[in-house]
């Protein structure tokens, strides 16, 4: 892959490519072979401070240009990465270590579908509201920051700035340092299709040093974060300093509970799909599996079943489903959460602990038996393909484990319909998937408790780049 024409040593500000007066640059790296693929800049403070005044000064004409303008550029956006598809998804293949037949439908084809969804409910949303005394005008927020992770790196990107420029807002986006490759197809998408300029900027470097100056800038009217708790309480308190907006899609420790009723097959099939697929390297993963104990050795078994399904191996090898995991960091930690669960008595009923090996951050799926409340590998996000298994009573106990974790994302029911709404009602959770496997792209995505802030997603997602004025008129 030659990145050369995606211009990735260079910045992306006020439609420009610019070079960083920084010469620093974070190298990205191949998980799967360890072959360094291309090299970012490091933005410095000024080329972040002009980056956000492009976008300010954009907003002055682009939050006054009409939705059906809006919505035209995000329509030739969705051609563009639809004609170039193949060598976006051989990027995230590269930079992520995920394999492209079993990748694609989650990181490219299902992201084309939200932006149809989000112009479809942008188009429902009602900008004005007459009251009494008055009416209410919903208006673009202005100035977005858009952090995003390394996990998702298209799917993410688009979940906040398509809705942001639908609404008429410009965006200053800062990819993960882990997998930014991707991002520049999302400048080069919207440099050709002739955005205007400084509607949307590219700034590259470490979350920290480019993340605490967006969050602070006062010419930022709100930031869009996706990461980790400490990350998204950093941003918020850095937001706080100028009262901007915040939305934090944070950690998740998900449950999916199985009792008696449930389709037992599609349930643990859903499970799977959800940890180990991305292996394990998503926020919403169902990682803690509750059973009351009346069908527990039959969900035990269909868990064994299926299990030999996720062969792991290399992302270009077509047999494999599981790839390789993001990186050093994310292996070690990993390895220390399997080893962890060993030690505090979990049984490690299929995986193994893993090897450092040569090339390749590969991790063997894991599922974990006898697994209480209060053992990390219960009560931590793991970020791996680590699925937990715990016994309960009665739906009652399965309640009660499903909620006893700091988060709150998403989670799944599988029972008798009467039963699993009754449970589906008491998880605090933003998620609940109802005897379901699918999920729609309208249903707006977010977190109780520690898991975050606001939503994405839908026409909920769309709002959060909203402010509401009330204009009096008697």
């Amino acid at each position: 892959m030659n990145f050369e024409k995606l211009n990735t040593e260079k910045l992306y500000i006020n439609g420009q490519y610019l070079t960083s007066k920084s010469n620093k640059w974070i190298e990205v790296e191949n998980p799967a072979s360890g072959e360094i693929l291309a090299k970012v800049p490091k933005a410095t403070e000024e080329e972040i401070n002009q980056a956000a005044q492009a976008a300010y000064e954009a907003f002055k004409t682009f939050s006054r240009t009409s939705l059906e303008e809006r919505i035209s550029y995000i329509e030739k956006f969705k051609e563009w990465m639809i004609k170039n598809q193949d060598e976006v998804m051989e990027t995230i293949k590269l930079e992520l270590g995920v394999p492209i037949r079993i990748a694609k439908p989650g990181q490219f084809d299902k992201q084309m579908q939200r932006i149809d969804v989000f112009i479809d409910q942008a188009r429902k949303i009602n900008y004005r509201i007459d009251m009494d005394g008055g009416y209410v005008r919903r208006e673009p927020i202005g100035v977005v920051a858009s952090l995003t992770p390394w996990n998702y790196p298209l799917g993410q990107i688009i979940m906040k700035v398509i809705p942001a420029l639908l609404m008429g807002c410009p965006v200053v986006q800062k990819p993960a340092s882990d997998t930014p490759l991707t991002a520049y197809f999302v400048a080069k998408a919207f440099d050709e299709i002739g955005l205007p300029k400084g509607v949307f900027n590219l700034i590259t470097g470490s979350g920290a040093e480019v993340g605490d100056v967006l969050n602070s800038h006062p010419k930022v009217a709100m930031v869009s974060y996706t990461g980790s708790l400490a990350g998204g309480s950093s941003s918020a308190k850095h937001a706080m300093d100028t009262a901007k907006k915040v939305v934090l899609e944070l950690g998740g420790k998900s449950p999916a509970v199985f009792v008696k009723g449930a389709d037992i097959k599609m349930g643990v099939k859903q499970v799977l799909n959800r940890v180990y697929l991305n292996v394990g390297q998503t926020c919403s993963c169902l990682s803690r599996v509750i059973i009351t104990e009346d069908i527990y050795d039959d969900v035990l078994d269909e868990f064994k079943a299926q299990y030999d399904n996720y062969p792991v191996g290399d992302p270009n090898d077509e047999k494999t489903v599981v790839g390789t995991l993001a990186g050093k960091k994310q292996f070690n930690r990993v390895k220390g959460f399997i080893e962890e669960g060993i030690k505090e008595g979990a049984n490690l009923l299929k995986g193994e602990v893993p090897e450092a090996s040569e090339v390749g951050y590969y991790v063997k799926p894991v599922i974990f038996t006898d697994v209480k409340p209060g053992m990390a590998i219960h009560d931590k996000e793991i970020f791996g393909p680590v699925v937990s298994i715990i016994k309960v009573k009665d739906k009652k106990e399965a309640i009660e484990v499903a909620n006893a974790v700091d988060f709150g994302l998403s989670s799944a029911v599988f029972g008798n319909p009467s039963d699993a709404e009754e449970i589906a009602y008491e998880i605090k959770a933003g998620d609940v998937y109802l005897n379901s496997n699918g999920g729609s792209p309208e249903l707006p995505f977010g977190g109780y408790k520690q898991s975050g802030v606001g939503r994405e997603g839908g026409i909920f997602g769309l709002m959060e780049y909203l402010e509401v004025k009330s204009i009096h008129t008697a």
